[in-house]
C-alpha cells in the first residue's frame, strides 16, 4: 500500500513537469517580423504556428522592408523572421550585427535561385544571349512598352535586396541608358507582364525561385533564364563569386548560365537574447525546413486567388496534416531542448 501511495505521488509530481515541457513557451510573448514579398508568407505562418503549439503567445507579424527589420531585431523590438536571404541581405544589416542577432537553421538551403528571364519567342527571333543584347536598337524597341526608347524590365521594389544588385548590374554593364527598371509592387507588375505575354507580347523580368512566376511562365517553354554579359560580383558577392554561374538550370539560354545572382540560403534571423532565453524556439528554428516544391506550390495557389489570411492558415493546416510525422518530430525536438 505504501508503495502505491509513493507511486501515486510521483505521478502527480510528474504531470506538471510534463505539462511544462509540452508547452515550454507558455507565458512568453513573441513579436515576429515578415517580409514584404508574399512568396514568404507561407513559411512565416508555419513557423508562427509551430511556436504557438509550443505555448508561445505569438503576435501577428509586423511587415517591414529588409533594413528596417534587421534594425528592429537588433534593437530587440522584434524577435525573429523567417525571410532572410543570404548572402544578399548581409549588406542590409547593421554594423556588428553578429553581436545582436543570429542566423538559425535553413528554411531552404541554396533555395533562392535568381535571375533575369526573357520570353523564348523573342530570344530566338533576336538571338538574345545576354543583357548586353538589350543595347541593340531592335531589341530595345521590341521590349519598349511605354515608348521611352528603353527595354522595360520588371525589377524589384525599393528596399528589396535584389534592387541593389539589379542597380549594380545596370551600372556595371552600361545598361542604364538602355533598360528601364519597373520598380512598382512586384506582384502587380508581374501580373501585368503575364498579361502582356498572354496577349502575344514580349516579356523581360527579374524573378526568383521558389515563386509562382516560374509556374505561370515556365522556363524552357515560355521564357529562358538569361546571362549577364560577364561575371562582375558586388562587394557582398565577392566571397562566393563562383556561385554567380550555374550549371544544369532548366530553361537557361546557355549551359552554364551566368545568372549574376548567388543561389541564396533562406534562413531564420532572430535576436540573440531571445534565442538565449528560449531554447525551444531556437531548436524549432534549427530543425524547420521546407522543400522548394512545397513553397512554390503554395505560392501558385496564392497567385490563383487563395491569398487571404484564412487561405494561408488553411494551407498551413493542410501542409501539417500531410507532414504530421515530420511536424511532430520538430515539436518534440524543441520540447527536449527546453528541458
Amino acid at each position: 500500500m505504501k508503495r502505491l501511495i509513493i507511486l501515486a505521488m510521483m505521478l502527480c509530481l510528474a504531470v506538471p513537469a510534463f505539462a511544462d515541457g509540452h508547452k515550454p513557451g507558455k507565458g512568453v510573448e513573441v513579436k515576429p517580423g515578415r517580409a514584404t514579398w508574399n512568396t514568404g508568407y507561407f513559411q512565416e505562418a508555419l513557423v508562427r504556428t509551430g511556436l504557438k503549439e509550443l505555448g508561445y503567445e505569438v503576435e501577428d507579424p509586423k511587415e517591414l522592408q529588409n533594413p528596417l527589420f534587421y534594425q528592429s531585431v537588433a534593437l530587440g523590438d522584434l524577435d525573429y523572421w523567417t525571410n532572410g536571404w543570404f548572402p544578399i541581405h548581409y549588406a542590409q544589416m547593421p554594423k556588428n550585427h553578429e553581436k545582436r542577432m543570429e542566423l538559425v537553421g535553413y528554411v531552404a538551403k541554396a533555395g533562392g535561385l535568381q535571375g533575369y528571364l526573357v520570353s523564348k519567342k523573342e530570344v530566338e527571333q533576336y538571338n538574345i544571349k545576354s543583357l548586353d543584347d538589350f543595347k541593340r536598337p531592335e531589341v530595345k524597341k521590341a521590349f519598349d512598352a511605354n515608348g521611352d526608347g528603353k527595354a522595360d524590365l520588371t525589377a524589384c521594389p525599393p528596399g528589396w535586396g535584389c534592387e541593389k544588385t539589379i542597380g549594380f548590374h545596370m551600372e556595371a554593364y552600361g545598361l542604364e541608358d538602355h533598360i528601364n527598371l519597373i520598380k512598382a509592387g512586384y506582384s502587380a507588375s508581374m501580373a501585368d507582364a503575364l498579361g502582356r505575354y498572354q496577349s502575344g507580347k514580349p516579356v523581360f523580368f527579374y524573378t526568383w525561385a521558389p515563386n509562382w512566376t516560374i509556374f505561370k511562365l515556365k522556363p524552357g517553354e515560355d521564357v529562358l533564364w538569361m546571362n549577364v554579359p560577364e561575371i562582375k560580383p558586388t562587394e557582398a558577392q565577392k566571397a562566393q563569386a563562383d556561385r554567380l554561374t550555374a550549371s544544369g538550370v532548366v530553361g537557361a539560354v546557355t549551359d552554364p548560365v551566368k545568372l549574376g545572382f548567388i543561389a541564396a540560403d533562406i534562413r531564420i534571423v532572430a535576436n540573440k537574447r531571445f534565442l538565449e532565453n528560449n531554447p525551444a524556439a531556437k531548436k524549432f528554428f534549427e530543425v524547420f525546413t521546407l522543400p522548394l516544391a512545397d513553397i512554390s506550390e503554395q505560392n501558385t495557389r496564392m497567385e490563383n486567388g487563395e491569398k487571404s489570411k484564412e487561405d494561408i492558415d488553411r494551407h498551413v493546416k493542410e501542409w501539417i496534416a500531410k507532414n504530421q510525422e515530420t511536424w511532430n518530430g520538430w515539436l518534440e525536438a524543441a520540447r527536449k531542448a527546453a528541458k
